[in-house]
């Protein structure tokens, strides 16, 4: 058996088992979540109906204000998932915090924000997915070229509903921006400069041993499966 590593999909819950030098590995997180959550559905869906199952709202920063002052054009190339480690604010409070500029320490405006906020039963949009936020590596291609998207953790919230709701979103923006599942990225992914470590683990309850791994081939696998379901028009009765 080859010592790199390998996913074998669709061979055991879409693929949880990697095998990497002859050795098993299951995310036993990510089989919780999945029998929790049960399969993808194989039916077709269209966008908007993608859409309406993320149960999207629009709280935008307001334009010319706190970090959307210096507003930079972006045409988004990656998608890039994060999430909160806010025991205590939930997906509102956020859209909250962003709207008044509580959120301080971006290098480039003196501002954090991002995209989209997604929690149990709603995700929150706070910024147009044409404008580049701050959110994932400074001054890097990371905030110049990705969609940010956290993923609340405040007590009492539902993590495995949430991560199912970030697939879909981030499924239905990856169709609608024409971007590749295969740049559906964590934050980890880039690295920060002047930090040390450089690459953040975030999203935390994604990542193994703070890198990519099981748990995080299992979530871009219920991304590629909802994307896949995607069709542009509605399928005939």
């Amino acid at each position: 058996m080859p010592r790199s590593l390998t996913v074998l999909p669709s061979l055991f819950l879409g693929g949880l088992i990697l095998l990497a030098g002859g050795c098993a590995t299951v995310s036993h997180r990510a089989l919780a979540w999945e029998a929790e959550l049960g399969p993808v559905p194989e039916r077709p869906i269209t966008p908007s109906q993608l859409l309406a199952e993320v149960s999207l709202h629009q709280i935008l920063i307001p334009d010319g204000r706190f970090g959307r002052r210096k507003d930079l054009g972006m045409r988004p190339t990656h998608i890039t998932i994060h999430s909160t480690q806010n025991p205590t604010g939930d997906a509102w409070a956020h859209a909250r915090a962003l709207q008044n500029g509580k959120l301080r320490g971006g290098r480039r405006t003196g501002y954090l924000f991002w995209h989209f906020t997604v929690q149990q039963d709603i995700s929150i949009q706070h910024l147009p997915t044409q404008v580049a936020g701050e959110h994932a590596d400074l001054d890097g291609p990371g905030n110049r070229h990705s969609i940010g998207i956290e993923m609340a953790e405040h007590r009492g919230n539902n993590l495995a509903e949430t991560i199912e709701r970030t697939a879909k979103l981030t499924a239905y923006l990856a169709y609608t921006q024409g971007i590749s599942p295969r740049n559906v990225v964590p934050h980890y992914h880039w690295p920060r400069e002047g930090y040390n470590p450089p690459n953040k683990n975030c999203p935390h309850f994604l990542l193994d041993n703070g890198k990519p791994g099981p748990t995080w081939a299992w979530f871009k696998s219920r991304v590629q499966s909802h994307h896949r379901r995607i069709v542009a028009q509605a399928p005939a009765a």
